[in-house]
């Protein structure tokens, strides 16, 4: 499976803002963007004006790097956001938010959307009652995410859990904390989601 392997915190630096890849040394001193807040590389430094096209790809990428989506697949949810009745941009975000590793970390049972990714390729949940491993699976409304019973004793899940247990869930999801579950009421809407995008302008990159 492709995936990104270099370092994640060259992502947000080229960005020129937080995409908070790295959980919870996101929040600390040793965030890159704390350290170095310009472009990677030789000339990261100079400042550069975008064109329209430019401003355009950026959202794209930061969308992406977000969810931890690589090219293709997202040109394939795009896709899936145009056929679907209502405003693309809206649908499109919808649609990222409603992959099985970000209801996971939405949840709270990861510190990154990363994190959620590998807990999930490790097999340590269940989508209504089966066990899951594919992180790009899309819930839907009435689907139930579980942890599993073997994975319950995990200190690191319990140590995300109890760190995540003051993170205000999203309105779409359901959390019991004591079943260690949470049900997905609803399809994202836009003002569910607190992720700093423009999503018309990545609508207006495809439409070129």
């Amino acid at each position: 499976m492709a995936r990104y392997k270099d370092a994640v915190c060259r992502l947000c630096r080229r960005e020129g803002m937080k995409l908070f890849l790295k959980g919870q040394k996101c929040f600390t001193d040793k965030c890159a963007i704390e350290k170095r807040n310009f472009a990677p590389g030789q000339h990261g430094n100079s400042r550069k004006k975008l064109s329209e096209y430019g401003i355009q790809l950026r959202e794209k990428q930061k969308a992406r790097r977000y969810y931890g989506v690589l090219e293709k697949q997202f040109e394939k949810y795009f896709d899936m956001a145009e056929k679907k009745q209502g405003i693309t941009g809206d649908n499109l975000l919808a649609i990222l938010e409603s992959r099985f590793d970000n209801v996971v970390y939405r949840l709270g049972f990861a510190m990154s959307r990363a994190e959620a990714r590998q807990l999930v390729r490790h097999g340590h949940f269940n989508l209504n009652g089966k066990r899951v491993n594919i992180s790009s699976i899309l819930v839907k409304p009435v689907d139930v995410v579980s942890l599993r019973e073997k994975s319950r004793g995990l200190d690191k899940l319990k140590s995300n859990v109890e760190g995540n247990a003051s993170r205000v869930k999203p309105k779409w999801l359901d959390f019991d904390l004591d079943a260690l579950e949470g049900r997905v009421i609803a399809y994202a809407g836009r003002e569910d989601i607190d992720l700093p995008l423009e999503e018309h302008l990545i609508v207006e990159l495809y439409s070129k």
